[in-house]
């Protein structure tokens, strides 16, 4: 496949053109658009919302996308959930899963698709889910669009490619990529399996939490997102298209290919970021700050501070503290806790936390670094040390996680992760 072209800047007005003298100049609707296209608006944010936080784009395409979502039809769902999930309830432990398993042999990455944990209310616009998907095949003739939240695609095994109606993004383990709400999309691999999580926000859109006094050179900068340029199907191909409108799916057949935009201009669009271009902050001194330094992006709520979701990104570092305890301290939190581990070791769990598994910990639910990982931390010699080459992510709500039923009952649930702190005895005196 021929290597992609982007364009880069995070909320940027892009304009891009797959045909030469397309974007009609100086209007956004004019009478009529070269070579018979059809205007169309996508708009991610209500009309009346601030300029800072506004999001929409213009469309030039084949057919309008009125012709798309006729005649649905309900379909199973399968394993896929949506907040509020009534079949769930929040558990009062501490939770962790070894790695998920693969439902078909024969799955893609829409049928791969499982729900681990949802909160909130897609219908009330808050919360989110966290969902795991395991493919040995391309979508082909199947494309997805999903109405109730945007989703955050984090691969962990395995090349993707994904066509949007506004260009492709190729994402491999590494890379994150995000497709708003209401953006038709298929997934193909690029390699012969392909695993990840997959975040589902119903919230306010992520975008670069703010910095104060950090200033904005530093964390996730705003040229490394990378957006697509535009690319077109102009072909008769039928196409089987499956929505999810308020947590069901629907499905109809089209007669063609629903990615028919051949330009567009605005600041709603898909993006994909590679998770090692972000520049990390730490201690230089002594002591452990917030791990709300290493926030990549965020979704706010309507109490400032408070996030719907933040996604969270822990990364190798140096740790060059003195006389301070390194991993992350024993905690309670009211915010709600659910990590994933894309490759490597986590400094704050020795055993038992591996790509492809996750852990929950719930808001005011205890947690830290383990009994091994604390022996470690509070013997080792503190001099300067780069630890080995890792990436976890977290996801971290406002709103208590609800693992779904299908996620409580495999094999894979840690029965005995509480149990990872029953080697920490009293050392009082």
């Amino acid at each position: 496949m021929a290597e992609l072209n982007y364009q880069s800047g995070f909320g940027n007005q892009f304009e891009t053109e797959a045909e030469s003298g397309v974007l009609p100049l100086g209007q956004n609707s004019p009478q009529k658009v070269k070579g018979g296209l059809y205007t169309e608006q996508i708009t991610g944010t209500a009309f009346t919302a601030p300029r800072s936080s506004m999001r929409r784009s213009w469309v030039y395409r084949i057919r309008p996308s009125v012709q798309h979502l006729t005649n649905l039809q309900p379909i199973d769902p399968g394993l896929i959930r949506t907040g509020a999930d009534r079949e769930g309830s929040p558990t009062a432990t501490q939770l962790r899963w070894d790695p998920f398993p693969s439902i078909l042999s024969d799955s893609n990455w829409l049928t791969g698709l499982t729900t681990v944990a949802t909160n909130g209310n897609s219908e009330l616009q808050t919360g989110g889910a966290v969902h795991h998907f395991a493919a040995t095949q391309s979508m082909g003739d199947t494309a997805f669009v999903n109405t109730d939240g945007e989703l955050m695609l984090v691969p962990y095994m395995g090349r993707l490619l994904l066509q949007t109606e506004m260009g492709h993004l190729e994402i491999s383990p590494g890379h994150i990529a995000v497709i708003p709400r209401g953006i038709k999309f298929s997934v193909d691999l690029l390699d012969e399996m392909a695993r990840g999580y997959v975040c589902e926000n119903y919230g306010a859109a992520f975008s670069l939490p703010e910095h104060g006094l950090v200033g904005v050179d530093a964390n996730a900068l705003p040229r490394d997102f990378e957006y697509p340029v535009a690319r077109y199907d102009d072909d008769h191909q039928p196409t089987k298209l499956v929505a999810k409108i308020s947590g069901a799916l629907f499905a109809n057949d089209l007669k063609h290919s629903p990615f028919d935009v051949v330009a567009w201009h605005g600041n709603l669009a898909p993006y994909r970021y590679e998770l090692r271009r972000f520049c990390a902050l730490g201690p230089v001194i002594f002591d452990h700050p917030d791990p709300s330094i290493w926030t990549l992006l965020s979704s706010p709520s309507d109490t400032p501070g408070t996030a719907n979701l933040d996604f969270i990104l822990f990364r190798e570092h140096w740790r060059v503290a003195e006389n301070t305890f390194r991993p992350p301290w024993f905690h309670s939190n009211v915010m709600s806790e659910l990590m994933a581990l894309i490759e490597g070791v986590y400094d704050a769990k020795a055993e038992g936390f591996v790509p492809g598994g996750i852990s929950i910990h719930n808001s005011f639910i205890p947690h830290g670094p383990d009994s091994d990982a604390f022996k470690s931390a509070t013997e080792a010699d503190l001099t300067p040390t780069k630890g080995p080459d890792s990436l976890a992510v977290m996801w971290e709500s406002r709103y208590r996680w609800v693992p779904t039923s299908w996620a409580m009952a495999l094999s894979e649930l840690q029965d005995d992760y509480p149990e990872r702190w029953s080697e920490l005895k009293s050392g009082w005196r």
